[in-house]
């Protein structure tokens, strides 16, 4: 178990009713009080719940990934838990986005309690980056298994919409979305491989009637957000490298290795070294020998 972080300067405080999201505020099983570490992001901006397996696959990685990264531009939040998996997958391509991350936890949010433990460094980067945690539960409390439904409901109740990455057909996942239709919000799936478990359960929610999401654009218009004419994401993650940005801003159209090293300036050797890190993070993509940005 990983040792616990130091407290910081962000202090667990009250969150009364009337400064609850405005969509959490309207489900007859609103809580009567919540806490929070950090900041809550404007009620201006559109509210995105994504879920999804916590054995996760590669899959689920880069397309989580490719889809946040595709939202950079616009007016959006992303509301998850801090499981593993896909939960903390797209707090992780929020904050490389740029997008404000909020994070709802099963556990109180002073360091100690923080659930999972592993994920405590990614509580601590989305504070830093001005996002929130929020919990029912004032703590020190650690999380029992009553405790997931509950934060599912707030998940699903503050968000517009709720866009579902793998799941397999017992996951506990598919609580979240089923409390989301309950709520009259919108349920969005990215389908999966036929005849894989990991996928099952998501399957069957775009049989049943969610909204099958392609790209982010689809997601767009499922928050009633137009989408800008220029197709790619200005805004990159802070943490790449030089060689990365220099090789992603290269990228302005499906080209082949050698294309992309003489638009870049990259030596062979940096190229390839560049192009290998930005496949693994899921910021672009190799189809029929050529490169390009998703």
């Amino acid at each position: 178990m990983p040792a616990p972080i130091k407290q910081t300067n962000w202090p667990t405080r009250q969150l009364r009713p009337a400064d609850f999201p405005v969509l959490l505020k309207q489900i007859p099983d609103a809580p009567k009080m919540l806490y929070i570490r950090g900041v809550m992001p404007s009620a201006d901006l559109r509210y995105l719940c994504v879920v999804g397996s916590r054995a996760c696959t590669p899959y689920g990685r880069r397309v989580c990934a490719s889809l946040i990264a595709g939202l950079a531009q616009y007016p959006v939040a992303i509301v998850s838990g801090l499981a593993l998996g896909i939960d903390g997958e797209a707090l992780k391509a929020a904050l490389d986005a740029g997008l404000p991350a909020v994070a709802i936890l099963p556990s109180s949010l002073d360091d100690v309690s923080i659930y999972p433990g592993t994920n405590r460094p990614l509580a601590q980067r989305i504070l830093a980056r001005g996002g929130a945690l929020i919990s029912e539960s004032k703590g020190p409390y650690k999380a029992m298994l009553h405790d997931f439904p509950k934060r599912d409901r707030l998940m699903a109740a503050m968000a517009h919409a709720t866009l579902i990455i793998e799941a397999g057909e017992k996951s506990g996942t598919l609580i979240t979305a089923r409390l989301a239709l309950d709520y009259n919000r919108e349920v969005l799936g990215v389908p999966h491989e036929l005849n894989r478990e990991t996928g099952a359960g998501v399957n069957r929610l775009l049989r049943e009637g969610a909204t099958l999401v392609r790209n982010s654009v689809d997601i767009l218009e499922a928050l009633d957000l137009v989408p800008l004419q220029n197709p790619y994401q200005t805004t990159l993650p802070t943490d790449l490298t030089d060689i990365e940005t220099a090789a992603i801003l290269a990228i302005t159209k499906p080209m082949v290795k050698d294309e992309l090293i003489s638009a870049s300036g990259l030596s062979a050797q940096d190229a390839s070294i560049a192009l290998s890190s930005l496949l693994i993070r899921g910021l672009i993509t190799e189809r029929l020998g050529k490169i390009e940005r998703v």
